[in-house]
């Protein structure tokens, strides 16, 4: 019987969306062949289709020519006048490029040397698999309860080897930090892993028409801050050592994180491999591990980061973080001023604790034809986690075309932008502050001793909220087509008309409530100005 395997750059194991309309699984080949026919990936995965387009662009990178690594090093305009160049070819990647590249490599996900994205010593290393569970994400593993599928560990059900791509890639950029399978290597062993170098961000990715512009359009653009050490991707490594002794050496510094390859590809700190069903169709068992304890610092080119002066430099960068409850238009003005212009409130509370970095892909979008950069959104892709453990949801979201408000073509409509989504947090933070002051009267008055304060959020603040910003949404996008309005009048009456609406059945209930939601009131219509 034949070996099993599953060549991804040819099965059909990542989902597009054609311009026809058509949805069809290509493998990493045929994407690249037919990336000006393709309008955007179709991953119903979040995690999975920011991580798959790191790939991409990284594998466009080599197929054109834009890493720099054919022809040695290029200047920034050289670099920005050939990825234009490439841009008014309506052919796409010239495909003798891309099957010269993909010939060059292993794509299999089964291979018994190089398994695509996996290390085959964890077989012999690992004492125990993990299991199919652990692998894909959403199915509950050992004697978690299953809340969100029927899977249970006692009968793992196999996952379609597209699928398990899907998974592995998403442990290899969003993966835990803590408890794994014990890994031995060197006589050494060890059973816990750092985070994955995504683990918990928002990833925003410039959008062109057709998949092609998008993967040029995000490309890293070339910096001499790069070491000039042989920048490779995973698969373009040479050949792992067989002998499972010869392991990577927890302890050592990880090769220099350089451009564009093993900045977008190479910093997983997780390791894994797949155990397929004898066709190669599916994955029915897994090991997952870790594969280093040293960090791999580098600024990933399609995070916000906030930037703490007062800090050391490798803690100066922190990523904007996901969260599912923050609607999309609260980040725009990040993307859109294009540097240190505004100051924010960090943890601390203090009024320029950090500034705001823009995604690193997104400063030399000035360089494309002018037709692409009007036509320009935005894709963002949130994973919800905590920095361990806990997976809380994933979300995806598209802006409008929003290039030609950046502070570089319209400087006034970039800092409306700013003002109003300042205004809205600043009218938001006072909402929650007077609604929580107002529950407190209410429920808790002066001299009463047994008043407790609630745990969490109180209920009058918690409505309100959910109440305040989709009104503020509505308000934000008005205000940018009436400039002579005052932004923070509209928040305040936002946040009052929530307040009120919150509270409404609480006048009748409680005997203080209508004096304490008066006085709250009046606090937020004196925020207005």
């Amino acid at each position: 019987m034949p070996a099993p395997h599953y060549a991804t750059d040819r099965e059909p194991c990542i989902p597009v969306l054609f311009l026809n309309g058509r949805q069809e699984y290509l493998g990493w080949r045929d994407v690249l062949l037919h990336a000006h026919l393709i309008q955007d990936l179709a991953l119903p995965l979040p995690p999975a289709a920011s991580a798959v387009l790191r790939l991409l662009v990284a594998m466009a990178a080599r197929v054109s020519g834009l890493d720099a690594q054919a022809e040695g090093r290029m200047t920034a305009r050289q670099w920005a006048q050939r990825r234009r160049d490439l841009l008014k070819n309506p052919g796409g990647f010239d495909p003798d490029a891309v099957h010269d590249y993909f010939d060059r490599h292993v794509w299999d996900l089964f291979h018994p040397q190089r398994p695509f994205l996996q290390d085959p010593r964890l077989a012999a290393q690992c004492t125990k698999r993990a299991g199919v569970n652990k692998l894909v994400f959403g199915r509950p593993e050992g004697r978690n309860l299953a809340w969100l599928s029927p899977h249970t560990d006692t009968d793992p059900h196999p996952v379609p080897s597209a699928q398990a791509l899907w998974h592995l890639l998403i442990h290899h950029y969003y993966g835990a930090a803590g408890q794994c399978s014990v890994r031995t290597v060197g006589g050494r062993s060890l059973g816990n892993a750092k985070a994955g170098p995504l683990r918990s961000t928002l990833s925003f990715h410039p959008l062109g028409r057709t998949l092609y512009e998008t993967l040029l359009a995000g490309m890293p653009k070339p910096s001499r801050l790069w070491p000039d050490a042989e920048d490779r991707c995973p698969w373009e490594e040479p050949l792992p050592h067989p002998d499972p002794d010869n392991g990577p050496d927890p302890d050592a510094a990880p090769p220099p994180v350089s451009s564009p390859g093993r900045l977008l590809t190479g910093r997983s700190r997780h390791a894994a491999l797949l155990i397929p069903s004898a066709d190669g169709r599916q994955v029915t068992d897994a090991y997952v591990t870790w594969a280093t304890q040293k960090k791999l610092p580098a600024l990933d080119p399609y995070l916000i980061h906030h930037v703490h002066a007062s800090q050391s430099v490798i803690k100066r960068h922190k990523p904007r973080l996901a969260d599912a409850d923050r609607a999309l238009w609260r980040d725009l003005d990040a993307l859109l001023l294009a540097g240190d212009e505004d100051d924010r409130k960090g943890k601390t509370g203090k009024a320029g604790d950090y500034t705001v970095q823009r995604p690193d892909a997104f400063t030399t979008l000035n360089d494309l034809p002018p037709d692409l950069r009007a036509a320009l959104r935005v894709r963002v892709y949130g994973f919800d986690q905590d920095d361990k453990t806990v997976n809380r949801t994933w979300y995806t979201a598209l802006t409008p075309p929003i290039w030609p408000w950046t502070q570089e073509h319209d400087p006034a409509a970039a800092e409306r932008i700013a003002e109003c989504r300042k205004a809205a947090e600043e009218i938001g933070e006072h909402l929650d502050t007077v609604s929580k002051s107002a529950w407190s009267q209410v429920t808790s008055p002066a001299g009463d001793k047994a008043g407790r304060p609630p745990r969490g959020l109180p209920p009058w603040t918690r409505s309100a909220r959910t109440l305040y910003w989709p009104r503020a949404e509505t308000t934000f996008w008005a205000l940018l087509d009436e400039s002579a309005r005052p932004a923070r009048a509209a928040f305040a009456a936002d946040a009052v008309h929530a307040l009120r609406t919150a509270t409404r059945p609480a006048i009748a209930q409680h005997f203080r409530a209508a004096e304490a939601i008066a006085h709250a009131v009046a606090q937020l219509r004196r925020h207005r100005h």
